[in-house]
């Protein structure tokens, strides 16, 4: 059986360390910025382009017309390849997803668990500060900025509301701990699926 994990993240609640941690613990792939390599292979986009537009709205010239349209930004490009890089990874492997409006993309996997983190702000700047390099006094302005970013991208491209709990199978707080969080989410996964 084939199953995918998306995880959605506030910045610094380690998300992303995380979503890794518990693919390893499930022996299934990890996909974030490896996400933006699979769009370029499958479009006509340099992964450059792909990652200077990850997860970010941009203009939206001709954002009306639809996704489909030959007016499209480079940020909907973006997006679409992602979209299909998505899409082609989840119908042929277990694996994590992290971001780029993954749960909404997959919504109708049967076998998909959408997960959203958060943080309270004192841990999300302690983890900024010490994993990102980020100054101490910059720190919350930059993770509100990070959180508004990710915010408008996910409301943009989807009919849902971004951190919104009833819009994911699960959310947790990882103030609980990095490694607690995971083994929390690796019960949860296994209790779903009636993993061993």
């Amino acid at each position: 059986m084939k199953y995918v994990i998306t995880i959605g993240r506030e910045y610094g609640s380690g998300g992303r360390f995380i979503a890794q941690k518990v693919a390893e613990k499930l022996g299934i792939n990890f996909y974030d910025n490896e996400l933006l390599a699979k769009a370029s292979e499958g479009s006509s986009l340099s992964e450059t382009v792909c990652k200077h537009y990850d997860e970010k709205k941009d203009g939206f010239i001709g954002a009306n017309i639809g996704l489909y349209s030959y007016d499209m930004s480079l940020g909907q490009k973006v997006f679409l390849a992602q979209f299909e890089a998505i899409k082609r990874i989840a119908e042929n492997e277990s694996c994590v997803i992290v971001g780029r409006c993954a749960d909404y993309v997959l919504n109708d996997h049967p076998n998909l668990v959408s997960i959203f983190i958060c943080a309270p702000m004192e841990d999300k700047v302690k983890r900024s500060v010490k994993y990102y390099g980020l100054p101490e006094a910059k720190a919350e302005s930059m993770i509100n900025k990070k959180n508004r970013q990710r915010k408008g991208y996910y409301n943009f491209y989807t009919d849902k509301d971004w951190g919104k709990a009833s819009n994911y199978d699960l959310c947790i707080n990882s103030k609980i701990g990095i490694d607690e969080t995971v083994n929390a989410i690796v019960a949860y996964v296994k209790g779903r699926f009636n993993l061993e």
